[in-house]
């Protein structure tokens, strides 16, 4: 939000620089993102270090300051047509010298007044005279220039009168800037003076709803400096005929909306707003309409509650001649609205709305709608000031993707208590700005009143927390200064919070916290000492699933991967992209986990598998890198029937996709593309690192996985995942066309139960091995695993090694059946074994793969 110094001082008096000022918002939780400099020179960090002892963060910026002798208010006095160009004209401007000077301009917004001699009321602007710095205002790109005197079409020009871009001010140059009125300040006063301001743009998080307007901060301000609140006057002149009768209030859902006052104004004129108004306005990035309208968002802007003005006559129109009855309610079936953004819109159920009888008029606390907006030919307006149930208001911004500053602001939080204030601080601005009639008395319904939050704080209380001692009286005035009120028992306080802050809690414990903070912002976060634990450190406890969830982590990284994080939301129909069609799935079954108030259409559902994630990661960085070997461990979430709670189990996804290897200036690209052994290779990798035995491969039938290319891993003979290439018709769902991906679904939780954080080392042997190959031919149904099982079988303790190194179908092996080959390590330790007693295993090898495979020896 955009903070204008100069209005900030309205409400409190400020007496140090404005960069000290934003240090302070800043610790105190209000973050001044940015300081913006209009005109004025930023305060000297050494005088500010050597004045206040504290440094403070913010850079000089290159901003124009603003020559207090050579840019001046000046008042045009008349303007004349230039003898020789249509398109300029001849300003004679009173800048507080001997005679006018005259400014030769092609401002086009000054063409109206052009050849009338001398204007009954002057126009004031911003004179630049000769010398000066100023924006080239005709540059695309920021450049600054020095005004020197040269001739326009023949007439001598020295002087310039200048708009709101030359002066740095915004990037507006179809015209001068011009003004109605003197704003206080005789022609001559130093620009700086009149127009100088310094805009802080704060960053304020949701629970700083409170904070969300100028008067706001201004509260906040007083707080940290200790100095007294000056609020805006809410007197207002009713000297128009009695409201009642003429127009009534009818709530019929309090919860979504507990209070509505409507106030009436009568015979007004519609014209633009005071300058001050508009300038104002434009400093806070609002753009000026009218004076009714102008009100509207100024109030919003001043004190943070929203208003919206209705015509008064089109609402007696709707209503048939009769005076109108303003609803409150929920929308029925097939309901729409045009807003104001001319945008019609088709309601949701949840929608609270602000009709009459013979229909919708606004979208509550939102936007107002078309039908009966302010216009030009308006003269009595009926004002609205009410509350809204702020979780409503940001489901309804949701749904209808609609944002505006009032919902802002109510979908933070606005206390009902504002309302009434927020309606006569409008009315009264309106009246004086359009000479109408403010009818005697407001409507006000107000059914569902919340709560005044009280809380009990001790002494103790706050030393146990914060570690510093406040007696009773110092913490009470520290809470005062923030708008508390206060009652002081010996060491107690009895705190009652102000309506504006919705933040402070009403359970005892949360609410003591909400209250220690408070004390600990006002009184200066510095102000708390650094202090070394006095107590004892209790024993560290091991937390050995979390240790292990790292060691997998750091050993996927030393194998090359790189882990994502994801969101666990997603929607039914992305994952059902993960099933061919036609297929039945093999995904997990079990009802979705569903989210009441999502973020996004796109995260309805808790996820049933790591794998929508993986590949929608990998498909959004496809375009920047087709190599791509991930992984992540998450939870999915499976809803277990009436339990209200779903089960949670940890998995681990792998992904790989690419080139096996980077390119490289020697070899350019290295071993080709990834495939199934490349994941199978990293989840060896992984499994041997955590050291989990009795690991073995099953051929794995799974929709989601190539047929033929996939396999289930298996710890102890219990089923721990699946992994494998992905099912062709899923990859091109999922833009992978052409593309082979590796990818892999693994139970975490049943991985780490089998890891073993002690392993067994056998030392260097003592002897030397003997290497033997061996190749049988087998059916094409016995897979590896199997035969390596036998070979180890048959081996016995003499067989140290077993590694297949070839797999061949083809001549001269039959159809039907394939060659497997293997290296054989036999040794011992009690001695060097001998041919004949390696023959003996190998011959032992044979007859049993003979047996129990149907084997037949090919080498």
């Amino acid at each position: 939000m955009l903070i204008p110094l100069s209005w900030l001082k309205d409400f409190v008096d400020i007496d140090i620089p404005a960069e000290l000022l934003a240090e302070k918002l800043t610790v105190a939780g209000l973050e001044v993102d940015k300081i913006m400099y209009i005109g004025v020179p930023q305060t000297q960090q050494a005088h500010l270090h050597a004045t206040f002892k504290q440094e403070v963060r913010y850079p000089k910026s290159d901003h124009l300051v603003w020559d207090r002798e050579k840019l001046l208010w000046g008042a045009i006095r008349e303007i004349k047509p230039h003898p020789n160009a249509d398109r300029l004209v001849l300003a004679l401007v009173d800048y507080g010298g001997a005679e006018l000077e005259q400014c030769v301009t092609g401002a086009p917004n000054l063409f109206e007044f052009k050849g009338q001699g001398p204007l009954p009321e002057p126009l004031y602007t911003v004179i630049a005279l000769e010398g000066a710095e100023v924006w080239d205002g005709h540059s695309d790109e920021p450049k600054r220039m020095i005004l020197k005197e040269k001739p326009l079409r023949g007439i001598p020009n020295r002087s310039m009168v200048c708009s709101e871009k030359e002066l740095g001010i915004s990037d507006e140059h179809e015209g001068i800037m011009l003004f109605h009125a003197d704003l206080g300040h005789k022609p001559g006063t130093p620009a700086q003076a009149v127009l100088g301001d310094i805009v802080f743009n704060i960053e304020l998080t949701p629970n700083l709803a409170r904070t969300f307007s100028i008067y706001g901060v201004a509260r906040e301000v007083a707080a940290l400096l200790d100095k007294p609140l000056h609020p805006p006057s809410y007197e207002v002149v009713m000297d128009g005929a009695p409201i009642d009768g003429q127009v009534f209030i009818d709530i019929r859902e309090p919860e979504l909306n507990p209070r509505f006052t409507l106030s009436l104004l009568r015979d007004i004129t519609i014209k633009p707003s005071p300058d001050w108004m508009q300038r104002r306005l434009k400093l806070v990035g609002q753009r000026p309409i009218n004076n009714i309208v102008d009100v509207t968002n100024y109030v919003t802007f001043e004190i943070g509650q929203p208003l919206h003005a209705f015509d008064y006559d089109k609402l007696v129109a709707r209503a048939g001649g009769k005076a109108p009855t303003i609803i409150t309610r929920l929308p029925e079936p097939g309901e729409t609205l045009e807003t104001l953004d001319e945008v019609k819109r088709s309601l949701d159920s949840h929608n609270i709305l602000v009709c009459d009888t013979a229909g919708v008029l606004s979208m509550g606390g939102i936007i107002g709608g078309a039908e009966t907006e302010i216009s030009d030919t308006t003269t009595n307006v009926l004002l609205e000031a009410a509350a809204w149930q702020f979780i409503n208001i940001r489901k309804t911004m949701s749904t209808q993707k609609v944002h505006t500053d009032a919902a802002a602001r109510f979908s933070r939080g606005v206390h009902p208590s504002q309302a009434i204030l927020g309606l006569k601080r409008g009315i009264e601005l309106m009246r004086q700005l359009s000479d109408g009639k403010i009818a005697k008395g407001i409507i006000d319904d107000y059914p569902l009143p919340p709560e005044t939050v009280r809380v009990a704080l001790t002494t103790h209380e706050i030393d146990r927390i914060m570690g510093v001692r406040f007696s009773a009286e110092e913490a009470a005035a520290l809470l005062r200064r923030g708008g508390f009120e206060v009652k002081v028992e010996g060491e107690t306080m009895h705190v009652t919070a102000p309506d504006f802050r919705m933040d402070i809690s009403s359970d005892p414990i949360t609410g003591q916290a909400d209250l220690i903070e408070e004390i600990a912002r006002i009184s200066g976060y510095a102000a708390i000492p650094n202090t070394i634990i006095a107590d004892m450190m209790p024993d560290q406890q091991a937390n050995p699933s979390l240790e292990r969830e790292e060691q997998t982590r750091d050993l996927l990284v030393a194998l090359g991967l790189r882990e994502t994080i994801s969101y666990r939301m997603t929607t039914p129909e992305r994952e059902v992209q993960l099933v061919p069609p036609g297929m039945a799935s093999s995904l997990p079954q079990a009802d979705y986990v569903r989210l009441a108030n999502p973020i996004s259409a796109e995260k309805t559902v808790l996820r049933h598998t790591l794998f929508i994630s993986l590949l929608e990661n990998a498909r959004a960085n496809a375009r920047y890198n087709e190599r791509q070997q991930l992984f992540e461990i998450g939870n999915v979430y499976l809803k277990n029937g009436n339990a209200p709670l779903p089960d949670e189990p940890r998995k681990l996804g792998l992904l790989m996709t690419g080139k096996r290897g980077v390119s490289g200036w020697m070899h350019g690209e290295e071993g080709g593309e990834v495939n199934f052994f490349d994941l199978k290779g990293v989840i060896e990798g992984l499994l041997d690192g955590l050291h989990v035995r009795q690991v073995s491969y099953a051929r794995a039938e799974h929709t989601s996985l190539h047929p033929g290319r996939s396999a289930q891993l298996l710890l102890d003979g219990q089923a721990a995942g699946v992994f494998g290439e992905l099912h062709p018709l899923v990859g091109l769902a999922f833009g992978f066309e052409d593309v082979s991906v590796q990818i892999a679904e693994l139970d975490l939780d049943a991985i780490l139960k089998q890891a073993d954080p002690l392993h067994g080392v056998e030392p260097l042997p003592l002897t030397p091995p003997v290497y033997q190959d061996i190749a049988f031919i087998v059916r094409e149904t016995v897979t590896a695993a199997q035969a390596e099982a036998v070979i180890r079988k048959a081996g016995g303790a003499l067989l140290k090694g077993v590694r297949l190194f070839d797999v061949y179908t083809g001549d001269p092996v039959p159809a039907g059946h394939k060659s497997l080959a293997y290296n054989l390590v036999y040794q011992t330790d009690e001695r060097t074994l001998t041919d004949k007693e390696v023959a003996a295993v190998h011959a032992k090898i044979v007859k049993l793969c003979e047996r129990e495979l149907e084997a037949q020896l090919r080498a």
